[in-house]
């Protein structure tokens, strides 16, 4: 949730902020840009240079620049963050914010923030137990600011309590939570199929079509970045997931993909089928590879099963499924047909008539058909693009 965020980090002067070098090494590596700003008190504990090179951004201090006397703009800085972490968050510093005392750039610039707050205190026992540091805290979470209690622990005093700065890896796991709470599918569980399968013929052919994976996997990411927990489905394809968090499972042929759709779809609030799955297989596969001696060979296919319309017939309520249509004539007849005989809530059309669309490349032009037979046509966009169009049509159903 993390992954392209910008994030101010205001670090204030406690002990603990040795910590926030291994903070901005986890933001960063969580695909983070991150600004830090230091309270003059703050580098006498950990120094700029260090932040700064962890950061790759110079670490500001200062509202000028001492050598150039330029400003370091504060409003510039709060309109430019999608978050601002403070942490430690020192007792002066949280009193300062409660009171809007604006002694220093962090504060001012905390101040001017349009985005969301999140402060995680670092003090001493008696410090953290003072009514005042309590009624501040307070204070400023019925200003919006968000807490990320401290821990229970041994001191710099060598006290045990309260007091002790959340851990990185636990305040990186409580910013991915929050992120994450605000998405429109958090909590949704959605399965995507991508790609195409292969029917073998003997060991070495098999029966394929043309399908990259590129518009299943890119549905899979942008699902999975509105908050959704997603399974990927894929025939054999040689795109790569950008995120950790969808789980992929690889399959070849249209019976093992039919296997792993049955076991997940049951748990699946959203179903999207955007693979190209055969129609027709080999009656039965050759053991070794078929020599080429007859000047005529033929193979008998039979059908594969209808793994959408399996998914229609057995749908809840309130389960959302989604096909695709990819036509060369009578298109929109042809993708209605399949959306009222797989009771589908939407169906995705494209056609490889359309200039630039369909298999392999990196663009797509489609047309939704909703159950209600309304239809919206989108112009030919990247793939990425088509997948964020898909997805908001989802985020209209399922709210």
């Amino acid at each position: 949730m993390l992954q392209g965020k910008k994030i101010i980090l205001g670090v204030c002067g406690s002990i603990a902020s040795y910590k926030t070098a291994n903070l901005i090494r986890l933001f960063v590596k969580a695909g983070a840009e991150v600004q830090v700003l230091m309270t003059k008190d703050a580098t006498e504990f950990i120094t700029p240079l260090t932040l700064a090179t962890l950061s790759k951004r110079p670490v500001l201090v200062d509202y000028f620049k001492a050598d150039t006397g330029e400003w370091n703009n504060h409003v510039d800085l709060g309109l430019w963050a999608d978050l601002f972490l403070i942490a430690p968050a020192s007792a002066n510093t949280l009193a300062k914010m409660a009171t809007g005392v604006c002694d220093n750039l962090l504060l001012a610039t905390y101040l001017s923030a349009k985005c969301p707050v999140y402060f995680a205190p670092a003090m001493d026992l008696d410090m953290w137990k003072h009514p005042a540091t309590q009624q501040n805290i307070e204070k400023l979470q019925q200003f919006g600011n968000q807490l990320i209690k401290p821990a229970f622990g041994e001191l710099a005093s060598g006290l045990v309590g309260e007091g002790r700065m959340a851990e990185p890896e636990e305040i990186v796991a409580f910013l991915d939570g929050e992120l994450k709470k605000k998405l429109p599918l958090n909590g949704k569980k959605a399965l995507v199929t991508a790609g195409p399968t292969f029917e073998a013929i003997d060991p070495v052919r098999f029966i394929g079509n043309h399908s990259s994976g590129k518009m299943g996997f890119a549905i899979a990411e942008k699902l999975n970045q509105l908050g959704a927990e997603v399974t990927l489905i894929s025939g054999p394809s040689a795109m790569q997931l950008n995120s950790k968090q969808i789980s992929r499972i690889d399959v070849v042929s249209a019976d093992q993909m039919l296997e792993e759709v049955n076991r997940h779809f049951p748990k699946a609030d959203i179903t999207v089928m955007s693979a190209a799955v055969a129609d027709y297989k080999p009656a039965s596969a050759a053991s070794e590879k078929i020599k080429k001696k007859e000047a005529e060979f033929s193979i008998q296919l039979i059908k594969t099963t209808d793994i959408l319309s399996g998914l229609g017939a057995q749908k809840k309520s309130g389960q959302v499924l989604i096909g695709f249509a990819l036509e060369t004539e009578n298109e929109q007849e042809h993708a209605i047909q399949k959306l009222k005989n797989k009771n589908l809530d939407f169906i995705v059309l494209n056609s490889l008539k359309d200039e630039g669309a369909g298999f392999k490349g990196d663009q797509n032009k489609i047309t939704i058909i909703d159950k209600n037979l309304t239809t919206e046509t989108f112009d030919l966009k990247p793939k990425t693009e088509v997948a964020a169009d898909i997805c908001q049509k989802i985020i209209n159903l399922v709210s």
